[in-house]
This record gives C-alpha cells, sequence and structure tokens, in this order.
C-alpha cells in the first residue's frame, strides 16, 4: 500500500493487517479525484482513521493539516508509525477516541473535508451522517461504505469493486 499522488507519490504505508481494512489506492484516488480542488489548503479529518492512510493522501495531495480519530491498537501502531514516517506530526493531531462522540462535539464549520470509513455493517456511518445534518460540521464529508449501504441523503457517488464512496457537500445558505 502506497500514497497514490502528490508530494508523496509512490511512498509506502506500513499497514497493520487484521482486521483493519485499509482503502485501497484504487479507491483513493477516485475519492480525492471527486474532492479535486477542495483539498487545497484544507483542514481535514479521518474518522477510523485506521493506517492514516486517507489523511496522508490528502495531505500529499495539499491539504494543510490532518486530524486523525482512530482508538483500534493495532491500527493506532501503524498510524502512528505513518505519521512518524512522513514527518507530519506539526500538521496532524491523532485523537485516541471514538468517532462519534467526537463528532457530537464538534461545532458546524469545524473542518474543511471529513473522511469517514467505519467498519461495515454497522450503523455508525448513519450516525456520523444525522450528526453532519443536524451540524454540518464539514463543508465536505466524504464516506466509505459498502454498495448495499443505503444513506438518507444523495451525494456524488463512485463504486470502486465491492466498496462506495460517497461525497456530501454542504449546501450554502
Amino acid at each position: 500500500m502506497r500514497i497514490v499522488a502528490g508530494t508523496w507519490a509512490g511512498q509506502a504505508l506500513l499497514s497493520p493487517g487484521g482486521r483493519v481494512r485499509p482503502t485501497s489506492e484504487e479507491l483513493r484516488a477516485a475519492l480525492m479525484d471527486l474532492l479535486g480542488p477542495a483539498l487545497r489548503g484544507a483542514s481535514v479529518a479521518g474518522l477510523f482513521a485506521g493506517t492514516g492512510a486517507l489523511g496522508l493522501e490528502a495531505l500529499s495531495r495539499g491539504a494543510r493539516r490532518c486530524d486523525f480519530v482512530e482508538n483500534g491498537p493495532a491500527a493506532l501502531h501503524a498510524l502512528k508509525a505513518n505519521v512518524a514516517a512522513f514527518r507530519v506530526k506539526t500538521r496532524t493531531r491523532i485523537f485516541v477516541r471514538d468517532a462519534i462522540p467526537y463528532v457530537e462535539h464538534l461545532g458546524p464549520a469545524a473542518y474543511d473535508v471529513v473522511f469517514a470509513d467505519p467498519p461495515y455493517g454497522s450503523r455508525k456511518l448513519d450516525r456520523i451522517v444525522d450528526q453532519w445534518l443536524r451540524v454540518p460540521f464539514c463543508a465536505v464529508l466524504a464516506l466509505e461504505h459498502s454498495p448495499e449501504h443505503e444513506l438518507p441523503v444523495r451525494g456524488v457517488q463512485r463504486r470502486i469493486r465491492d466498496t462506495v464512496v460517497t461525497v456530501l457537500r454542504r449546501r450554502e445558505a
């Protein structure tokens, strides 16, 4: 697994294996292409961050900073190692906690872009989207989920094999 494009294109990422399901290079490329200019100078967060692949890819493509939210021990080990390897400690923060209470405490426009890649089959994705609809904590919410998962709102979608990415954008008043 490696960074697809940007400053660190081709640089390898550490992955812990096991139950962690890192976002594939092909899927990250499709998602980043959907986001395009929204990443330049953006404040980004990765919920259920795992190895940090999405956030690091965003930093590689011009995001200003990234907060990672993860609480799995194996994923945290890989995440911390990747942040150290990319020498981005001053541009990142790692929050060791569950993503649901984390977003429940965010105010409006806390981030420009938020990635959410919860375990497939859980209702955590719905809880993240519901909270975003109540309090739009970011301008762009990028979701990774199974094709069978029906979202309560529509966004731009791309399907890559057995995974869908959905990008939701906050409507301006």
